[in-house]
């Protein structure tokens, strides 16, 4: 049992409206085991839209389309519904009667032109919409050789398309997936890249494992996705805890969360648990990860405060760095971290330097310097500062905060 979600509509395929609709969907159809192995999204445009829904009914069980509901000459859903089917269209009173009555409580006048939210295709149903003036359509695709094709179309506006599903939709599939139960679990990793963690991770990338591990970068992160299939969640929630072990033993310092997790997130909990305080100096990184960590919960408390930096003037005045130190070395930063720590009486400081004139062309990418402060003294790392421009600033942030993790991972003592 698969679906196929299709979003409608010239700005979703302009690109002028992000389309949220296909991924909530998509979600909600793998809570109850149906897989979804399609996304389309088509214009307003009757052909175009009558082959999408026909190429839709014939490869897939259940399609759920979103948008061109409305009244005006560019909704054309029902009518490509109608064409791909083979169908006339057919008006509902019912419908009809609850669109006028809807107007009536807004004291507004019903164009004539919202009659036709009230057509459908022969032997289709009405999905209910309470809140607006677009019911939705359910029916069946008869298919050679397959059961029918359950084709769904809810309004594009999400707040009644969300309860249009849970009203009629999902109780209409409940089931179908045969008791199929699917669940998945997102492991993150930072300090290497994509390449370099899936050679480190024999076999469990395969195609046609069980458990399936997929794997992908978002803003230099990296992702390590778990998907289990099973008939009830504690056969998948085995499987995926075993792959999730093995993962871990493979990468080691690499993991440092699951799910919504992010460095500071970590960052945050480690501090909490060694009762240990941060301060941040940000020259380069330009406040980023004092932004992170004031927004990570379990840094409130531990994360005491940041500088941010953007010359070595404001580096004299604000920091006390003592005049002489040359920037950008390992020396200045080493200086901001050390001094940062004693302005916030925090346990650790943690600088980052600036950032050098970029060159791809370059042989050799400068380094980024970033300088960690603790009781026992400074300790300053270069990083290559090297990658695509549009990521360079949150590559190094996160790098910074890594520094921090990996040092709070091997000093376990609690003062």
């Amino acid at each position: 049992m698969h679906a196929e979600v299709l979003a409608i509509g010239d700005e979703v395929a302009g690109g002028q409206l992000l389309d949220t609709n296909s991924q909530w969907l998509s979600q909600r159809l793998e809570e109850i085991g149906i897989r979804v192995l399609y996304h389309a999204t088509v214009g307003d445009e009757l052909g175009p839209l009558a082959e999408v829904f026909r190429e839709a009914a014939r490869r897939s069980d259940v399609v759920i389309a979103t948008g061109g509901l409305g009244p005006t000459a560019d909704d054309l859903t029902r009518h490509a519904m109608a064409e791909a089917a083979g169908r006339a269209l057919v008006l509902d009173a019912g419908s009809l009667e609850h669109i006028r009555q809807l107007f009536a409580r807004r004291g507004r006048i019903m164009a004539a032109q919202n009659e036709r939210q009230a057509l459908f295709p022969e032997g289709s149903r009405p999905i209910p919409n309470p809140h607006g003036t677009a019911p939705g359509i359910a029916m069946e695709v008869a298919r050679p050789g397959k059961g029918p094709c359950r084709l769904f179309a809810l309004p594009g506006v999400s707040a009644e398309m969300r309860e249009m599903w849970h009203a009629t939709v999902l109780p209409a599939l409940r089931g179908l997936g045969r008791g199929r139960v699917v669940k998945r679990r997102v492991i993150k990793c930072f300090g290497a890249g994509e390449s370099n963690v899936e050679a480190m991770l024999p076999d469990l990338i395969r195609r046609g494992r069980t458990p399936t591990v997929g794997i992908n970068a978002s803003q230099t992160t990296i992702l390590l996705r778990i998907l289990a299939e099973g008939a009830s969640e504690p056969e998948c929630d085995a499987l995926i805890e075993s792959t999730a072990a093995t993962i871990r033993a493979c990468l080691g310092s690499l993991v440092f969360g699951e799910g919504d997790d992010e460095l500071q997130d970590a960052v945050g909990r480690l501090l909490r648990d060694r009762k240990q305080t941060l301060a941040t100096a940000e020259w380069g990184t330009g406040g980023t990860i004092a932004h992170w960590m004031n927004d990570a919960p379990d840094a409130q408390g531990p994360y005491r405060g940041g500088v941010v930096v953007a010359g070595e003037a404001a580096l004299l005045q604000i920091l006390g760095v003592p005049a002489g130190h040359s920037i950008p070395t390992a020396e200045s930063t080493g200086a901001m971290a050390a001094s940062c720590r004693r302005m916030f009486a925090a346990d650790l400081g943690l600088a980052v330097g600036p950032f050098p004139a970029f060159d791809p062309a370059a042989p050799e990418p400068q380094p980024v310097f970033v300088g960690l402060a603790r009781s026992e003294g400074v300790e300053v790392t270069p990083f290559p500062y090297a990658g695509h421009p549009a990521t360079l600033k949150v590559y190094c942030a996160k790098r910074a905060l890594n520094v921090v993790r990996l040092a709070l991972t091997e000093d376990r003592r609690v003062p």
